[in-house]
């Protein structure tokens, strides 16, 4: 089981360090100080488990939690009572209050690798950041992305997200059906309509396919 740690005090930090070391089930990826950083790393790397505190800049622990996928569990750490009643309306595991003892972290800790596991499915969204915004985007919603110059542009049925990002790194968090066509675009062939050896069409859009992108495409696309 993969977890990483997200609080804004250094010594919360250390400590949860220091009783993971108790647990040789659990494996350690990161912490982190910032939610948006956490985010912009579990965007690229889901974990099973968040320790996530609640009162920190940019991002509450309660918001973050919230644009976490189903299948990522959270226990919360945080010197506030206040929250208790929020946090188990997104269904944390556990509701640990500072200072947190061993005793307590042990038994948060106990009831999350005593869960029955889940099937593993894949995600039916993504996290993307645009600007200081945290964008929730549905997978079947997603038609294709363009690139430009360091930004992207998530193209969705409704609307578009803009990121900055590579057309690489963002597929790195995307299914297996979504493809690079062209050095400018990645699409979603599960919402293809149509398509030659030279261009596809998703909704109204005809997008260019690469040839050194051309075999790879036409192979799935003929599946």
């Amino acid at each position: 089981m993969t977890a990483i740690i997200v609080d804004d005090e250094p010594r919360a930090i250390s400590l949860l360090e220091s009783y993971l070391q108790h647990f040789s089930q659990i494996q350690l990826l990161g912490t982190f100080r910032n939610g948006l950083k956490a985010f912009e790393s579990l965007s690229q790397q889901p974990v099973d488990l968040v320790f996530l505190d609640i009162n920190m800049p940019h991002i509450s622990g309660i918001d973050l939690s919230r644009l976490l996928p189903a299948q990522t569990k959270v226990i919360f750490t945080t010197a506030y009572s206040d929250y208790a009643v929020e946090s188990y309306e997104v269904q944390a595991v556990d509701y640990l209050l500072k200072p947190i003892s061993f005793e307590r972290f042990a038994k948060a800790v106990s009831k999350m690798l005593a869960a029955p596991a889940t099937v593993d499915n894949p995600a039916e969204s993504i996290l993307v950041k645009s600007g200081t915004e945290v964008h929730q985007l549905r997978l079947d919603e997603l038609l294709f992305l363009e690139k430009d110059g360091n930004y992207l542009t998530y193209h969705l049925a409704a609307q578009k997200v803009l990121a900055r990002s590579s057309v690489a790194d963002a597929l790195k968090a995307l299914p297996d059906w979504f493809k690079q066509i062209h050095k400018s675009y990645a699409v979603n062939l599960r919402a293809v309509n149509r398509f030659d050896r030279e261009s596809l069409h998703i909704g109204r859009r005809q997008l260019p396919i690469g040839p050194s992108f051309r075999e790879l495409v036409m192979d799935y696309l003929r599946r």
